[in-house]
């Protein structure tokens, strides 16, 4: 089987976790026999990215600049890719095209799909469904048509979790061909290691907005009596100083590390180095970062209400919050970090399980089934 891969997310030269959901299943399905031609889409008006090792052909694309543009730039996508994606299909023929993301590749690729008369699969990999929250306005409205459109085009669309099959639902008066299947990690990179540390490492890994709950984690952090313990947070965005005038503030820089953007290993050596993992964000469809840690064997605070909530169960393989509840972040820390035998039963329950259902095999697997009937 032969898939076409449209997506706007894909690893590149500067940011090697760009995308990595996609990439990496991609080479699980390979494994699968299942040959996956990758076109990662960008804007002209954003810097031209470079390919970091996952092979990709990169496609630059007319858009107005901002949420504006959104609507169409499908369309122009499409008009942009379609000699050359007529070109290899025929070539060697296509079976199925896979976009992540309705706008703008989810548009693209099913005007492709009825130009060169393959279905298509969309994935929603985020709780804004319909790009409500993004685009505001006739703009706004204009994005939400655009993605009923695709949605109901599309031969399946594929959730990364059940609140976020929820939103899609929610948004149409009828119901698509919705299948849910959760993202996988690699749990032979992401593996239990001995820490080397001689403090407690409280790790949190996500981008410097407020959405991901730093601020809560900052606050109940400063809240702990514990007093060797420390924070590292990697991730960058427009909260970074925000967030460092505030751990000063809260008396507490000389314990919290801001480290930015990492490589990925540098990502698998936190991950392992560290005591517990925590990323109080409050608007997730389901968050790697979470499938990371506990493949690391970690436990692993995560939000109510949020598609993490699905796999994690308060207590037993990790540990639940609710959304901004300081309180309940700092005693969820207490806890973890002052019950070692807590903390260590946690650790292997999240491990086993990413084992059982949650690795890019187990993901690879459901996509390769989700491909079969759709091609039958």
């Amino acid at each position: 089987m032969r898939v076409l891969t449209l997506t706007p997310f894909y690893p590149t030269a500067s940011d090697a976790a760009a995308g990595c959901f996609v990439a990496e299943p991609i080479c699980a399905l390979e494994r699968l026999g299942i040959e996956s031609c990758v076109v990662a889409a960008e804007p002209f008006h954003r810097p031209r990215s470079t390919a970091n090792g996952h092979p990709a052909l990169w496609v630059r694309y007319a858009s107005v600049p901002g949420g504006i543009g959104l609507a169409s730039a499908g369309v122009l996508l499409y008009a942009g890719l379609l000699a050359k994606v007529r070109e290899l299909h025929q070539s060697r023929p296509f079976d199925i095209i896979h976009a992540h993301a309705a706008l703008p590749c989810g548009h693209a690729a099913t005007l492709l799909s009825r130009e060169l008369r393959i279905p298509v699969v969309v994935t929603v990999h985020g709780l804004d469904a319909f790009f409500g929250n993004q685009v505001r306005g006739f703009a706004g409205a204009w994005c939400q048509r655009v993605t009923r459109f695709v949605y109901r085009s599309a031969a399946r669309v594929v959730c990364i979790s059940g609140r976020v099959a929820d939103k899609v639902t929610d948004g149409l008066a009828e119901n698509p061909n919705i299948r849910v299947i959760y993202n996988g990690v690699n749990p032979q990179k992401f593996a239990p290691a001995v820490s080397d540390s001689t403090r407690p490492v409280v790790l949190s890994v996500g981008n410097l907005i407020p959405i991901k709950g730093h601020e809560v984690l900052l606050r109940a952090f400063a809240a702990l009596q514990n007093a060797n313990v420390v924070c590292e947070i990697i991730g960058k965005g427009p909260q970074r100083s925000h967030l460092a005038r505030l751990a000063r503030d809260l008396k507490i820089a000389d314990k919290v590390t801001f480290l930015g953007r990492q490589t990925r290993e540098q990502v698998v050596e936190a991950m392992r180095r560290c005591t517990l993992f925590a990323l109080p964000s409050r608007y997730e469809g389901l968050g790697c970062v979470y499938l990371e840690a506990m493949a690391s064997g970690k436990a692993t605070i995560a939000c109510r209400e949020q598609g993490i909530e699905e796999i994690i169960r308060h207590g037993s393989n990790g540990w639940l919050v609710n959304p901004g509840d300081v309180r309940g972040m700092t005693d969820a820390l207490s806890a973890l970090l002052e019950n070692a035998d807590l903390r260590q039963r946690m650790s292997g329950a999240a491990r086993d399980t990413i084992l059982q259902g949650f690795t890019l095999e187990h993901q690879a697997a459901r996509l390769a089934q989700l491909y079969r009937e759709v091609v039958a």
